[in-house]
């Protein structure tokens, strides 16, 4: 009789227990019912809300509009946060941090530009952040470690969430090689490998919802390592937010949700749990204005201060130069091409010696970041042109190493390439019917030399003379061209720069001197057209650039 209580007792105890267990694992289950993942990628300085983009301010009235529905709000960013306009060069990203600390963000990741300062003021940005960077594919040469965090779990009141950062590998390339020579971003299989690591190691820690914050983009010269060969390569990411392309997204890859909002908060992603999946419902400029108002005193000050600084007009356009990259000054001539390359070559010879002149100068499409509008001309505007304040150098070089990197930077085109050639004082031509036939792949970069230089490149003139391989030329670059940048890696090579002579401006600054004394402050009709620099098989180019 005892032992049949007993018996009786602990089928009702082991019930109860079986009972309790499923019962707690209903209540702590993951709720993503009322979560909304708000998020932003390639912001670039254009925090403000204005009258073409949405801006920080109304992102965080955005989120304070959820939140007083009853949501949970997740802010994300994938990159490209603390270079751009004049909003976050001015103070090297300071203020874009604060803003996006005043919103609230939960987690982010680095891009590219994220470097262009150097990794001192990258890591002191860092620091000043109250949310995690996080990046699993950069890792530092001399210890084997990564770079910052690979991953964070963030623990939330509705489920456990794993959040892993991504880079471009392209960055090693297109970034000033001197601030990430240290550094090694791992591409294709290794990139897969790491990715696929930290997604495993989220499994293993029991995350309700695991997210991928890629700085990737889909650029062909990037293939291997875009965030569609990711997402083929790795499984159990349940959203993949991308960014660097610019471009937006809105699919599926697999069972992965892509997510991108295109550029300069014109987009804000906004990703809910719906009928049993995960869909991006983007807010696009214009639908959303209400502003919160702490943050836009916030931004109004920070753009205060910008005006106080660099607000001083000091010339004028009586046309607008276009500085769009596609098609533009990263697929063929353009007259803003033309004026900056002109600028930077007028600058180095007022330096340099009457017996001692520079003949010819490149400016990589790619350092151009906006238009010139016709009307009064400020000093921030010339500084929105041409953000990166590089050095100037005179660098000597052999025909053969010119004919080279003309043709290494052009190896795409007519698709975009942020090294494409803006030229003074040469004259090339350019086939884009002749297919770029690729030698060796360049160390620490994702481009290859040219197999056959002069194939699609022919170099006519330098300094109005015939070209001459043989020749030496001095040419006046940036900085991040003379280091290897984008597809100039062939500058790297042993004996590749014969000198190097120090010009002591940078390119922001030469443009503005060329437009105050050479220009005498006006920019006329004699930019209105390009002055047939480059020439090319016109018939293909539109075709192409039409596709």
């Amino acid at each position: 009789m005892g032992f049949g209580r007993e018996k009786i007792f602990k089928r009702s105890l082991y019930g109860f227990l079986v009972t309790f267990i499923l019962l707690c694992q209903t209540a702590f289950a993951a709720d993503f019912s009322k979560l909304v993942i708000l998020h932003t990628n390639d912001s670039h300085g254009y925090d403000q809300s204005d009258a073409e983009h949405i801006g920080m301010p109304v992102i965080a009235q955005i989120k304070k509009d959820f939140q007083s529905k009853g949501y949970h709000v997740l802010m994300l960013d994938a990159g490209d946060i603390i270079q751009g306009n004049e909003l976050a060069q001015f103070d090297k990203g300071q203020s874009a941090i604060k803003f996006l600390n005043s919103v609230g963000y939960d987690a982010a990741t680095l891009g590219n530009h994220e470097f262009d300062y150097g990794l001192e003021v990258l890591q002191q940005r860092m620091k000043e952040a109250k949310f995690p960077f996080v990046s699993c594919n950069i890792v530092e040469k001399n210890t084997g470690k990564t770079f910052i965090k690979p991953y964070v779990i963030l623990e939330k009141p509705y489920g456990s969430i794993g959040i892993i950062g991504l880079t471009t590998p392209s960055t090693s390339t297109i970034a000033n090689h001197d601030y990430v020579s240290g550094l090694h971003f791992l591409d294709k299989e290794l990139l897969y490998a790491s990715t696929q690591m930290c997604v495993n190691k989220l499994i293993a820690a029991k995350c309700d919802l695991i997210i991928a914050l890629g700085h990737m983009g889909s650029n062909a010269d990037c293939e291997g390592s875009r965030s569609e060969d990711i997402l083929k390569n790795v499984n159990g990411i349940d959203i993949f937010i991308d960014g660097h392309d610019h471009n937006v997204k809105n699919d599926v890859i697999g069972n992965t949700l892509r997510a991108e909002t295109g550029c300069y908060t014109q987009n804000v992603g906004c990703i809910l749990y719906e009928d049993g999946r995960w869909q991006e419902k983007m807010i696009p400029y214009g639908q959303y204005t209400k502003q919160d108002k702490g943050l836009e005193k916030m931004v109004n000050k920070a753009l205060q201060d910008i005006e106080k600084q660099f607000g001083t007009v000091i010339g004028k356009a009586d046309i607008a130069l276009d500085g769009n990259a596609k098609p533009g000054v990263r697929t063929q001539e353009m007259p803003l091409g033309d004026f900056c390359a002109d600028a930077i070559l007028w600058q180095a010879n007022e330096k340099l010696a009457e017996n001692n002149k520079a003949q010819a100068s490149i400016y990589n499409g790619g350092s151009i970041r906006t238009s010139i509008k016709a009307g009064p001309i400020t000093v921030k505007d010339m500084q929105d042109v041409s953000p990166f304040a590089n050095e100037l150098s005179v660098i000597t070089i052999k025909g053969s190493k010119l004919l080279e990197i003309l043709e290494a930077n052009t190896q795409e085109t007519p698709e975009s390439m942020g090294g494409f050639p803006q030229v003074a004082g040469i004259e090339y031509t350019l086939n884009i019917d002749v297919p770029y036939k690729k030698g060796p792949q360049y160390p620490e970069s994702i481009f290859y030399a040219p197999a056959e230089p002069g194939s699609r490149v022919v170099i006519t003139k330098v300094a109005g003379q015939p070209f001459n391989p043989e020749a030496e030329y001095r040419i006046v670059v940036s900085s991040f061209i003379a280091g290897g940048g984008d597809s100039y890696s062939g500058l790297r090579a042993d004996g590749a720069i014969i000198a190097a002579e120090p010009v002591g401006v940078t390119d922001t600054a030469a443009l503005q001197n060329y437009l105050t004394v050479k220009l005498n402050r006006e920019i006329t009709s004699e930019y209105a057209a390009t002055k047939g620099r480059i020439t090319m098989n016109q018939e293909s180019l539109m075709t192409n650039l039409a596709a």
